[in-house]
């Protein structure tokens, strides 16, 4: 689920599976939405008489989007140290079990050969503790199709599956969300509830809404369209029948709609999608501070205008922040001549700004104006992240336990049920950690692992394998693919918990 305000807010889960004609050839590889067709069905202006014939034409590239998962969920044993207590499942007392799950989501197929476009939450559990073992995509004829999971950005929400067909797929074209303005017409088509394709009209209430959610990415279409729980990952068009935005959450209080939507417009999600389709690496810049809004009291205190500005919270040593010169208490009021402002915060223009590009930062400190120039750093991985901002708030940092990428280390999650990172400075401080500690600090225990079995836990640090130090998580990789290849079945890890003398533990690989 992702919170949206304070209020409760829901995430939407689910797909759109529809039996209509497609309205072209078969096996014509045109966009559902290209040009030449859509000038033939969509008025020139004005309220639409109907949406019968704009939907026909769409409906056949939004798709269903199935997984099946392994989440891990605790138990409580009311009996626990009783007699009674093996009559609940053992007498092991409160204990996390792992279970199968399904999740439901929406998506759209972008190309003839088979790209799904879809939300990041909609085919990950990884925020639910668990793994994904399968992914389905269904077309609105019922046509089932196994997915790949082509690549996933967690910090905008994104990813990008991979269906294989024997004739072309029906598909439609991104638009610009720059072109849309409050009070255009538009239509989301998604999976509420699992109810099957449905179409919901209305207009776009804001344009680049920020929910105070926090984080680069907390710039939004909003929508009146009717947004439900199973809409996530669907697209929002336009009356070109182009696709604006990508719907993804809610604001409401009783878990439906009333009114408040929110889609990633295209002219944030394009980029993302183009490189994730391509295998690049997403690189973002980086601070490395905590921020805050600036409120109209600190504004009216400073003689500045509302809503400009924010203000810095905290630091991170070593941080290209750090560097540059900014301290807690600098109000930063533009970036390289942007205004910073709550359409377009701090955290958005420098996530957008490419690593080691120097950039002015007008500021105010102690009521004096002044500008500082910082080298945009490379923002780290969300895991990393997570550990160095440990009990920490807001910033341009990822919220801490937020989802993390970690296709990095597949050998060593599926070999020994562990995801770990490398330990840095930072991380061995929050951690209390002696300085010059090296390793590979946990972020992640599969329970039904061995690890798991034998009480390894989340920021427990891996020194040695094999009683040879591991800094990297290649190293570790490498004494695993030599311990398969001994035909040994163990690992000997020697952990370091936080207060506690480093053990040897053997851990069994799988």
């Amino acid at each position: 689920m992702k919170c949206v305000y304070g209020v409760t807010s829901a995430l939407l889960l689910g797909g759109a599976a529809i039996s209509l004609a497609t309205g072209v050839p078969a096996g014509a590889q045109v966009a559902q939405n290209d040009a030449q067709q859509m000038g033939q069905i969509v008025p020139r202006a004005g309220a639409p008489g109907s949406f019968a014939e704009l939907t026909q034409q769409l409906q056949p590239a939004v798709v269903n989007i199935s997984t099946r998962q392994k989440v891990r969920v605790a138990t409580t044993n009311p009996f626990a140290g009783t007699p009674f207590g093996d009559l609940f499942g053992g007498g092991q007392g409160n204990g996390p079990q792992t279970r199968e799950a399904q999740s439901l989501g929406s998506g759209f197929i972008v190309s003839a050969d088979g790209f799904v476009v879809t939300n990041n939450h909609v085919i990950s559990a990884e925020g639910a503790g668990g793994q994904v073992e399968s992914i389905t995509v269904t077309m609105p004829d019922g046509t089932e199709y196994p997915a790949k999971l082509i690549g996933k950005d967690a910090q905008s929400d994104l990813a990008v599956l991979k269906i294989s067909a024997a004739k072309p797929l029906p598909f439609v074209k991104m638009g610009n969300s720059r072109d849309s303005r409050v009070g255009d017409w538009v239509i989301a088509i998604g999976n509420p509830f699992g109810l099957g394709g449905t179409v919901t009209a209305g207009i776009v209430s804001a344009v680049y809404r920020n929910t105070g959610a926090g984080g680069a990415y907390d710039r939004y279409l909003q929508t009146d369209a009717s947004i439900n729980r199973g809409n996530s990952g669907g697209p929002l068009f336009d009356m070109k029948g182009q696709v604006i935005g990508i719907n993804n959450a809610i604001f409401s209080p009783t878990g439906g709609s009333v009114g408040i939507g929110f889609a990633i417009p295209t002219e944030i999600a394009q980029p993302i999608i183009d490189k994730l389709i391509k295998g690049i690496a997403i690189e973002r810049g980086y601070l490395g501070v905590q921020i805050a809004p600036v409120t109209e009291d600190v504004a009216d205190s400073l003689g500045i205008a509302h809503k400009r500005g924010e203000i810095i919270q905290g630091v991170v040593a070593g941080g290209a922040a750090a560097a540059a010169g900014l301290q807690p208490g600098d109000i930063v009021l533009k970036v390289a001549g942007k205004d910073v402002t709550p359409e377009q915060t701090l955290s958005y223009i420098v996530a957008n700004t490419a690593p080691g590009t120097r950039i002015p930062l007008d500021i105010i400190r102690e009521n004096k104006r002044m500008t500082l120039t910082v080298t945009v750093g490379k923002r780290p991985t969300e895991e990393q992240l997570a550990l160095e901002n440990f009990g920490q708030q807001g910033g341009d940092a990822a919220d801490p336990f937020a989802q993390g990428d970690k296709q990095g280390d597949s050998i060593i999650q599926k070999a020994l049920g562990l995801a770990v990172v490398p330990v840095t400075p930072q991380i061995a401080t929050q951690l209390g950690a002696a300085q010059g500690t090296q390793g590979l600090v946990i972020t992640a225990v599969d329970g039904s692992s061995d690890a798991g079995s034998k009480g390894l836990q989340r920021f427990d640090i891996v020194l040695s394998a094999n009683y040879r130090p591991v800094t990297t998580v290649a190293g570790l990789e490498a004494i695993i693919t030599e311990a398969k290849a001994s035909n040994r079945n163990a690992v000997l890890l020697r952990i370091q918990r936080r207060g506690q003398p480093a053990a040897y533990i053997p851990i069994r690989l799988r």
